[in-house]
């Protein structure tokens, strides 16, 4: 019953890209990234990707705009021009029209760039930051560590079941201490840099409570999953000796 008439199954498969997972094998209609991430890899664009896996029903009583005649395109419906693809169609000659959202064709030759290393980088995302989970939670310093491919984290089998090659460079970390030693650690890097941006090559870190986060009260940060010990890690593609030794180093000063 639920597949008959349920809605659209959307996955935003941004930090795992194509190569690490391909959600349209398990039932998913639509697949969005933000291209700006690791397909870059460089953090030299800005765009995004939708994609329509072609396989929902369009015309199930619950998507009006795309059943309805379009009076601003010629009077076409969508579902009974291009049935299965009435969604993308509309989004491509009626959305990006008249929202203008339009990839330049700079950006466009970066992102294709980026996708002829996308395999090899994300195998070494994915290989440093498993290696440096398990440093992280070997470390008297540290209370917590959550990574997919860790064993004993919450989200390990699925990740196993549902992941190729690894479980992308995105990791976050619990300091004793709170938010003056996530600081004071932040401070004292040397190769990785404080950077709000994900998906780049090069580590970076930030502490959500007191940047990302930080108009909303405690409560509403403890709800939403950050607390002040809280440390989000982007792993980058450097030499992993030197990624840890950075953090070590670092973890010695508080």
């Amino acid at each position: 019953m639920w597949l008959k008439n349920r809605g659209t199954f959307l996955v935003d498969n941004t930090l795992m890209t194509p190569y690490l997972c391909k959600p349209f094998e398990y039932g998913a209609n639509i697949v969005i990234h933000s291209a700006t991430k690791y397909i870059d890899g460089h953090a030299t664009s800005v765009g995004g990707v939708v994609i329509d896996g072609g396989n929902f029903n369009w015309r199930n009583g619950k998507f009006p705009s795309l059943v309805d005649k379009d009076p601003t395109y010629h009077g076409i419906s969508y579902t009974e021009e291009f049935k299965n693809l009435a969604y993308i169609t509309k989004l491509r000659v009626n959305l990006l029209r008249d929202l203008g959202t339009c990839l330049s064709p700079f950006n466009a030759f970066l992102f294709n760039l980026g996708l002829e290393t996308l395999h090899l980088r994300m195998e070494r995302h994915s290989e440093n930051a498993l290696k440096l989970a398990q440093f992280l939670q070997e470390h008297d310093k540290i209370t917590w560590v959550k990574y997919p491919l860790l064993k004993g984290d919450k989200s390990y089998k699925n990740a196993k079941k549902y992941l190729n090659s690894g479980a992308s460079g995105m990791l976050t970390f619990g300091i004793k201490g709170g938010t003056d030693q996530a600081k004071e650690f932040i401070k004292s890097l040397k190769l990785a840099s404080l950077v709000i941006h994900i998906g780049d090559a090069r580590t970076s870190v930030l502490h959500p409570s007191s940047t990302t986060h930080r108009q909303l009260s405690y409560e509403e940060q403890i709800a939403s999953g950050v607390t002040e010990d809280l440390i989000r890690v982007s792993v980058g593609i450097e030499y992993i000796g030197d990624i840890i030794k950075d953090f070590k180093e670092a973890l010695s000063k508080i």
